[in-house]
Formats: C-alpha cells, sequence, structure tokens
C-alpha cells in the first residue's frame, strides 16, 4: 500500500508541531526538523516543501546515514569522470539534481567534517563544485534537514560545524513522541487497523478490545509511529477475524520461547494482550515523567501548606510532560484552561 502525507493526530504538542512547520513553508529558508526515529520527520519535510513557492520543483532525499563516508560528498556534490576510482563518467549530485525545488538531509548528525564544510558553502553562497572539478556552479536550492542527534551539544564537542548548525537552523521544528502526544494512540490505531483491514478486504472493522486497548495506551512507543503502525497491522493480519474485536497485541515479533539465548530481546518488558491472556493484570509500563512523591504523612506539620506543595510539584509535573502548553496541562488535568491558570498564579508558575 502506497505511503500517504497524511497527519493523523489531535493533541496540542503534535498539532503546534505541524502548525510550525506550515508557516515556516512559506520562507524560502534552512529548516532543521528534530525527532525520534518515528515521529514523522520525512513527512514534515514533505509538508515543508508542498506548501512552499517551490511545490512544482522537485523534492530530493539523501539519508545521510545510509552513504558510506567516502561517497558521501560524491552524492551531495556529484563528481567528474576519472575524479576518483570507479569513476567512469560525470555524475550530478543531489544538489543539482534539486535544483529549483528542495533538498532533504536526513540523519543529518551523521555527515562527515569533509562533508559539512562543502555543505556549508553550498548553504552560503548557493555555489557546489563537483568533485574532480574546479568549476563552481550556481544552484538554487533549500534545505531541509532531519536529524535525532544533539546538534547542539555535538558542536560544542566539535563534532559538528556550529557554523553550518547556525545556517541551517533558521526555524526548528520539534516533534513530539507519540508517548507525549496525548489521546493520539487510539487514533492512530484506529486509523491503522482500518486501512489493514481494508488491505485484507475485511467486511468491516471490529476495531479493539479491551485487553488490546489497555495495552496499547500503557506501551512507551520507543519507536514512535513507525512502530504503533507495525505493531497494529500485525495484530490485525494475526487475528483474522473481522466478527470480534482485535483483542491479541504482541510488541516484539521477535518474543519467542525458542528463541536463541545468545538473542538479546528488544525490549526488556514485551507485553501481550489476548482474550486468553495471563497477563491482562500485568503492572501497566511506568511513566516517562515521574510521578510527584507525596509529602511524607509523618513529617507533615502544617497540612495546608503540605497539600500546596504538592499540589505545585504536580502543576510544575503536568507542565513539562506537555512541554509547557497550558491547554494540554488543563486537559491533562481534567481542568480548565480558567481553572488551570488561577492555579498556575496562585503558585507564581506563569513565568
Amino acid at each position: 500500500m502506497e505511503r500517504e502525507n497524511q497527519f493523523i493526530g489531535e493533541s496540542g504538542a503534535f498539532l503546534d508541531a505541524v502548525e510550525k512547520a506550515s508557516r515556516a513553508a512559506a520562507l524560502d529558508r534552512p529548516v532543521l526538523v528534530i525527532g525520534e526515529r518515528g515521529t514523522g520527520k520525512e513527512l514534515i519535510a514533505e509538508r515543508l516543501h508542498r506548501l512552499s513557492m517551490r511545490w512544482d520543483g522537485p523534492l530530493v532525499t539523501l539519508n545521510c546515514a545510509a552513504m558510506p563516508e567516502t561517497l558521501i560528498e560524491a552524492e551531495l556534490f556529484g563528481h567528474e569522470a576519472g575524479a576518483f576510482t570507479g569513476a567512469t563518467k560525470n555524475r550530478v549530485g543531489r544538489f543539482e539534481e534539486a535544483d529549483g525545488g528542495t533538498l532533504f538531509l536526513d540523519e543529518l548528525g551523521t555527515l562527515s567534517s569533509a562533508a559539512q564544510e562543502r555543505l556549508l558553502r553550498a548553504v552560503e553562497y548557493g555555489e557546489i563544485t563537483r568533485i574532480g572539478s574546479s568549476r563552481p556552479q550556481r544552484v538554487d536550492v533549500r534545505i531541509v534537514a532531519a536529524t535525532n542527534a544533539d546538534l547542539p551539544k555535538m558542536a560544542e564537542e566539535g563534532k559538528f560545524r556550529a557554523d553550518l548548525l547556525d545556517r541551517l537552523s533558521f526555524e526548528v521544528v520539534t516533534l513530539p513522541p507519540l508517548r507525549y502526544r496525548e489521546g493520539d494512540v487510539p487514533v492512530l490505531a484506529d486509523y491503522f487497523g482500518r486501512r489493514m483491514a481494508a488491505e485484507l478486504e475485511w467486511e468491516q472493522w471490529p476495531g479493539f478490545g479491551q485487553l488490546a486497548s489497555e495495552a496499547l495506551a500503557r506501551h512507551e512507543w520507543p519507536g514512535n509511529v513507525r512502530e504503533l503502525r507495525n505493531v497494529i497491522e500485525r495484530a490485525v493480519y494475526q487475528w483474522g477475524d473481522y466478527n470480534r474485536p482485535v483483542d491479541h497485541i504482541v510488541f516484539d515479533p521477535f518474543e519467542s520461547p525458542w528463541k536463541p539465548k545468545e538473542m538479546p530481546s528488544r525490549q526488556s518488558a514485551p507485553v501481550e494482550a489476548s482474550v486468553s491472556s495471563e497477563k491482562s493484570d500485568a503492572e501497566p509500563a511506568q511513566p516517562s515523567s515521574p510521578t510527584p512523591a507525596a509529602p511524607v504523612y509523618s513529617s507533615v506539620d502544617d497540612m495546608k501548606e503540605a497539600v500546596e506543595a504538592f499540589e505545585k510539584r504536580i502543576l510544575e509535573a503536568a507542565l513539562a510532560k506537555s512541554r509547557y502548553n497550558q491547554r494540554q496541562t488543563a486537559k491533562s488535568l481534567n481542568l480548565t484552561y480558567d481553572q488551570l491558570r488561577h492555579s498556575l498564579k496562585r503558585h507564581d508558575l506563569l513565568g
């Protein structure tokens, strides 16, 4: 099934990131997309291109991590015949292919220092030089780059050029991990489930059972949306009965009682939900953000002060989990926006 450039989700953190990308699309400036694996960085790059003035030009993609260091410069900038062993004819690089359009550089943090230096010149002056040539040529390319690496830290450690980072980070769009996209897991699961059911030509979509829904909600999703899609499509295909809600989820397909001992588990605690499963009462996975610890009762000598302090810690933890989006924080605490603002003001957390 062909992948569609669709954004599925309704959480505030996710919609804020998409809106930020949409605003940046109209400006002919570099954009850096940050996010964990599977969060949709390539979809954001496509959105930046399609909503820009370059929408009718080429969108060229290069995964920098997939290329050997010895070939990455030739891939980006092209080469002349005889430039190196095996270069039997002239070759156009990705920059020339993207002329008049957008060049998406995925896994930017893996670029070698030499490639970074050449990329800096291309971004700064709009010129590239093929390997083996002394004649620079002009290119009109917008750069969109993506990474899951901490580039500012790499720049501080001398592993990434600080001047190149400055040029590429005119705007930075940071995509939230799925575990912070409150309410989006069931929405995405239903979307992928329906698509897989249609692909399998099911007569109807029965949805998910309670055990499966609870397991999906507990999982931390280290692989984010990409992992969720694989889990859902596998669950629907393995279930094979469109008359009953899907209620069997396996997160780690490598988990098996016959797995070779030297083969490590991909997850520390694989979870399986099934109608007949004995694991349905398993402890839920720990939340990514620790719950504020309550005061020790024996040490409380002022109840009002202790309750106020605990309430403040709850607010601080909820704000951090929602990336300081107040509307999302209010929703997560089951408060109205005005109630949250009142509480934040009372605890001097408005900032």
